[in-house]
């Protein structure tokens, strides 16, 4: 499989998990799609990863919406929520099984774990498929897959050796990440991807299930990831600060400066409705620096 070649139009997205507020590390990934959007004249939508709702604390997702809202970041259209997307998922999955590309699995996580997190396709050479208490995986072929991040540059995986068949829908009946953002980023027409590092190393999976949906192959752009002291990434598992609904203009400059595109300071004191199209039209997503990680000062984490 080749690397990706680009496309002629342009439509973002930003596809918050609604578990929790957004915090800085939200932030760096919606306003880089944003202005990376907004400056090629684009569309930037916006998604509720809602698939897991016992995850999802009651509120969250509105919480969502008003931050981005009072920061600036207005989005086009309407929200899209994946808890309304199931039966396209399993239409999906119907698909791949049709063409004998997935498998039921009774194999737990600790089992997969200890194998070093790579699946080693034992129950895809079960005579008789268990008729309950299973997870449904993808078959993965012996091949390397590239992809040609605009930030990272060249990304290369062999998805057998790196992580083996991969889960399209759990044990308790919930559909995986992988499945649904392929399905969504393809039924909204999605051209360009802007988002985290940490997701860098599933995109050859997703570049996988779009091959075998014949669906259509985005650009992807992997941001460094903001990390704490510790060296953790930003996130709600590890507490981190949520935004302020007052300090969007300060927050803005600084999400700026950590994506290498510092504010002049004749916006020092500027709102954010100066400030954003400044950011559009002074953004390049080449300086952008080409790191996994950034740390950054406890005040933000």
């Amino acid at each position: 499989m080749g690397c990706l070649s680009g496309t002629p139009s342009y439509i973002g997205r930003f596809a918050p998990s609604p578990s929790g507020a957004l915090h800085f590390g939200s932030l760096l990934a919606a306003l880089a799609s944003y202005l990376d959007a907004r400056s090629h004249n684009g569309r930037w939508l916006l998604r509720m990863e809602d698939l897991d709702p016992a995850r999802e604390p009651p509120g969250a997702a509105d919480q969502i919406l008003r931050t981005l809202d009072v920061y600036g970041l207005h989005w086009d259209g309407d929200v899209v929520y994946q808890s309304t997307r199931l039966d396209a998922y399993q239409d999906a999955l119907d698909r791949l099984e049709q063409v004998g590309l997935t498998f039921r699995c009774t194999c737990s996580r600790k089992r997969v774990h200890a194998l070093g997190g790579v699946y080693d396709g034992k129950c895809r050479q079960r005579k008789s498929p268990p008729r309950q208490d299973y997870a449904i995986r993808m078959k993965v072929d012996d091949i390397v897959i590239c992809v040609e991040d605009q930030i990272q540059g060249l990304y290369q995986q062999q998805l057998k050796t790196h992580c083996g068949d991969f889960i399209l829908r759990r044990r308790d009946g919930l559909f995986a990440y992988q499945l649904a953002v392929v399905v969504d980023d393809a039924w909204q027409q999605i051209t360009d991807i802007v988002r985290g590092y940490d997701l860098l190393e599933s995109t050859p999976r997703q570049i996988w299930l779009q091959s075998c949906l014949q669906l259509p192959l985005p650009r992807y752009a992997h941001l460094p990831v903001a990390s704490n002291e510790d060296g953790q990434k930003l996130s709600k598992q590890h507490f981190s600060r949520a935004l302020s609904l007052t300090e969007g203009a300060n927050m803005i400059r600084q999400a700026l400066s950590f994506l290498a595109h510092p504010v002049p300071s004749e916006l020092s004191d500027a709102p954010v409705s100066d400030i954003l199209p400044w950011a559009i039209r002074n953004w390049d997503i080449q300086r952008v620096p080409k790191l996994a990680n950034i740390v950054v000062s406890p005040q933000l984490s």
